[in-house]
């Protein structure tokens, strides 16, 4: 929270002069989305695949001012969409100076700051806090308690010598600390029963109880959660009272195009090295293949997290390797593909009739997801030349632990490699080797060239 400046209003009396208006928290962001809306702009940067399904229902629910909760399975983005809504709130909003539940000038609430507007007048100090500061986040866990949510009694507060029924004795919980705010609870359906009946008069009488006593506060909060479908978690549910006082309840979904999937990767994903656009494909295809996949627990989905970390792989690969055999500008290249499954099976759950097959299936998906990249990238380009020269010459190897340059070295001078470069936007030597690799792989899968893997991890195409 930052104090008054020279172009705030410093007191509620100086607020009032200037022609502030006191909103809600849900008109406040209704407004703000309204004009969003009116003027082009899109308040949802960062979010991919969501603009003409998730977002448009949300909105609504925004502008109804309703709760909301968001179900989905794992990595669908529910956190990522919540935490944009500070975003619809307006960037500075005044608050009373030092009170705790940062209440509006205009409007005390608690006990203490209903005292100093009294006694002050037009003279109460106002402070300024920024949009940030009105977002708080609870990931909903089984040791989750009321206070923690709501509120205890304060036992510092007692020794001091006030009373146990005054409320001055509560120390407030998340949910009133962020009056005037925004409160998200990831994975509601973790908290306990008990406690989410805590909740209750929060979202529809907005007061607040706490052991024997209730306090009459207004607050002004708006309440959004995330949660697992209830068919895929035996964690918990949420209770029938509670959903029933969410407005809006709205299904996410993962990225339902490539593009999109790409997309995701690209934004997501922290690289080390250059990978390829055709290899962030190939790991888009991947994903979506697993996900389509009867093999795999759907209940359980294949999170978006799945791909990011696939990406990150594949690059730490490259790097290895760069390392290892002193490679300046690695590059991944398809070899670097194999590691995904090797590091990161254990990010899938598979039905329980496929055990012991769970990497004949994660490396028969993976060929087709390369397949159809190659098809896709590489369609239309005469290899006949290129076959020929691997068929009647010497095998070409390659594998983790052959440069760049030692790839390029042992393919035959053609103008079809060159033609595969281009198309797939390969300029260094790195990126010529991954694109000749990529082209070699394609082949392979077309069952035009054999492949030999050695038992010092190379591999042979002949």
């Amino acid at each position: 929270m930052v104090t008054a400046t020279q172009d705030r209003p410093a007191t509620v009396g100086e607020l009032r002069a200037s022609g502030h208006r006191q909103l809600s928290v849900k008109q406040e962001i209704r407004e703000n989305l309204l004009a969003a809306l009116r003027d082009g702009r899109d308040p949802w940067q960062g979010i991919v695949g969501f603009e003409d399904t998730v977002i448009p229902q949300l909105e609504r629910a925004l502008i109804a001012g309703h709760d909301v909760v968001l179900l989905g399975e794992r990595g669908q983005g529910k956190t990522r969409l919540l935490r944009t809504l500070s975003v619809l709130l307006d960037e500075w909003t005044p608050v009373i100076e030092g009170s705790e539940l940062g209440e509006h000038p205009y409007e005390p609430i608690s006990p203490a700051s209903v005292r100093r507007a009294a006694e002050l007048g037009d003279d109460l100090p106002v402070a300024w806090r920024h949009r940030s500061e009105r977002y708080a986040e609870k990931l909903a866990t089984p040791d989750t308690s009321v206070a923690d949510l709501i509120g205890d009694v304060d036992p510092v507060k007692v020794a001091e010598g006030r009373s146990l029924g005054d409320p001055e004795t509560i120390h407030f919980g998340l949910v009133p600390r962020m009056h005037r705010g925004i409160v998200a609870i990831n994975e509601l359906p973790d908290l306990a029963e008990r406690i989410q009946v805590s909740l209750l008069n929060v979202m529809e009488e907005r007061d607040i109880q706490v052991r024997g006593y209730t306090l009459r506060l207004d607050l002004d909060v708006l309440l959004v959660a995330s949660a697992n479908p209830e068919d895929y978690t035996n964690r918990g549910r949420i209770i029938t009272p509670l959903k029933d006082r969410f407005g809006a309840e709205i299904r996410t979904h993962y990225p339902l195009i490539l593009d999109h999937e790409i997309a995701v990767i690209r934004q997501e994903s922290h690289l080390d090295a250059t990978v390829p656009d055709y290899l962030l494909e190939v790991l888009a295809r991947f994903t979506q293949l697993l996900r389509e996949s009867t093999s795999v627990d759907q209940r359980s989905g294949v999170s978006a997290r799945f791909a990011i970390a696939a990406s990150e792989t594949v690059a730490a690969s490259a790097v290895h390797r760069g390392a290892i055999l002193s490679e300046a500008e690695p590059v991944a290249r398809p070899v670097d593909l194999g590691t995904v499954i090797e590091v990161l099976r254990g990010k899938i759950e598979f039905e329980s009739g496929e055990e012991g097959r769970e990497i004949e299936v994660l490396e028969h998906l993976l060929r087709r997801a390369t397949a159809d990249t190659a098809r896709e990238r590489l369609g239309g380009i005469d290899f006949a030349p290129l076959v020929a020269a691997v068929d009647q010459g010497d095998p070409v190897i390659t594998g983790e632990r052959i440069t760049a340059k030692a790839l390029l070295a042992e393919l035959p001078e053609l103008a079809v490699l060159d033609e595969v470069a281009k198309r797939l936007g390969a300029n260094s030597d790195g990126e010529r080797a991954a694109a000749a690799e990529m082209a070699l792989e394609g082949l392979y899968l077309a069952r035009r060239i054999s492949k030999v893997a050695g038992d010092d991890g190379q591999l042979v195409y002949g």
